[in-house]
């Protein structure tokens, strides 16, 4: 009896077409929207405790405020995330994201003028500001990692990271700049809407250019027909496979909770900060210089990785877990010289996990499931870099050796589930 032949379920058609930009210039475009971006909200940063606290706001009510804020930026992206993967909206999530910074950060600068209202409405933006960060971050991430598909993950992400940081600098410098020249907070934080509104120009003309990232990627494999009496099973494997893909591989989430074991290990610079002053190693008004050289490592180290991770692959990860458990140990210290090497490993582990990570993330996962991914990644991050400023400020006053060995076993344990994670993906091969 003859047979008819019936097609496998196709794959979702991928974009065609030669894009309007290189992968390249798209990615370097990306990292200039993040340099201005990062102008505006690191600049207000770096003035929102003292600005709150001008408006009435007690040490409690600014531990609050920031606190709550950051927690926004990292657990919404739980919503963020899956939402940008089931609508398929990633730029204009992107896009509402970034528009969010750029409006509520100069909107700060209202607040002295309207009087017991004033604190209310600063907060509010500094809520709001945050929860743009967590409404663009998992949907950019994504479009990113399919912008750097073509020339490497890790020098993607490593490039977009360095510029990044560029505007870390920048920003709290112009806002320092212009306090200084007119002796008003709130017109520091008016002069953000220009870098604010240059990120947004740039992120619609970008748009604009390059309307659907995956252009970047590599072309799906030519699918095969089958005959009918095999097709039954084809299209229960397909369908099988589409499940699997709705869900999180379990790497992924290995990789996740090493990386979280490793945050919570390592100790914000808060804390670093707070040693080197209350130990007479720094003035306190150097601090901020320590922490600006710390990153500049950071940028170094990320484009460092990133391209390492291109050439040797993902066991260029495998440092990170050292770096880490090297910090408490340096940065502690009683001398100068041994604080500030560890003030520069700090800056050097930062750079990894903020950037290179992010290349294995998304070679770790469907690419359907990116913005998902990176969303669940960073509650991961966020929860334990909670858990772990709690755990070093505990052991910090009751014995430093204490802080170094409990530190040192995350790493450990964050050694350990990295190892299985290469162990079970294979180590990625160079790109070509």
């Amino acid at each position: 009896m003859k047979t008819t032949r019936q097609p496998v379920p196709q794959p979702a058609p991928q974009p065609a077409g030669v894009p309007a930009w290189s992968a390249w210039r798209t990615v370097v475009w990306f990292g200039i929207v993040s340099l201005s971006a990062d102008m505006v909200y690191e600049g207000a940063r770096a003035i929102t405790g003292p600005y709150l606290a001008a408006l009435g706001a007690s040490a409690l009510v600014v531990g609050v405020v920031t606190g709550a804020g950051e927690a926004a930026a990292l657990v919404l992206r739980l919503v963020s995330g899956p939402l940008a993967d089931r609508s398929g909206a990633y730029w204009p999530l992107t896009i509402v994201g970034y528009a969010m910074t750029a409006v509520c950060v100069p909107l700060m600068a209202v607040a002295p003028f309207l009087g017991g209202a004033g604190l209310a409405f600063g907060a509010t933006m500094v809520l709001l500001e945050r929860t743009g960060k967590a409404v663009r971050s998992p949907s950019k991430s994504a479009l990113l990692a399919h912008a750097a598909a073509s020339v490497g993950r890790g020098k993607g992400f490593a490039v977009h990271k360095a510029l990044d940081q560029v505007g870390a600098f920048a920003g709290p410098l112009l806002v320092a700049g212009v306090v200084a020249l007119t002796t008003r907070t709130w017109a520091g934080l008016a002069a953000l809407a220009v870098p604010g509104a240059v990120a947004m120009v740039l992120l619609f003309v970008l748009r604009r250019r390059v309307p659907d990232m995956r252009v970047y990627d590599a072309p799906e494999p030519p699918a095969t027909r089958v005959e009918a009496a095999d097709a039954p099973a084809a299209s229960a494997a397909t369908t099988e496979g589409v499940a699997a893909d709705r869900r999180l591989p379990r790497d992924f989430h290995l990789f996740a909770v090493s990386c979280a074991a490793s945050t919570l290990g390592l100790m914000t610079f808060g804390l670093i900060g707070f040693h080197l002053s209350d130990a007479g190693l720094v003035r306190p008004a150097l601090v901020p210089v320590v922490y600006a050289v710390a990153m500049a490592v950071e940028a170094l180290s990320a484009l460092a990785t990133g391209f390492a991770y291109d050439r040797v692959g993902a066991r260029v990860l495998l440092v990170l877990p050292f770096l880490v458990a090297l910090v408490p140990l340096l940065s502690l210290a009683d001398r100068l010289g041994v604080a500030l090497a560890g003030v520069l490993v700090w800056g050097a582990a930062v750079g990894v996990q903020d950037s290179t990570v992010k290349a294995l993330v998304a070679d770790l996962v469907p690419s359907s499931r990116l913005a998902t991914a990176y969303g669940v990644f960073a509650a991961f991050q966020g929860a334990a870099a909670l858990a772990g400023g709690l755990l070093a400020g505990a052991l910090y006053s009751g014995g430093r050796l204490d802080l170094v060995l409990v530190l040192g076993a995350c790493q450990a344990a964050s050694l350990v589930l990295l190892v299985v994670v290469l162990r079970r993906r294979g180590v990625r091969q160079p790109v070509g």
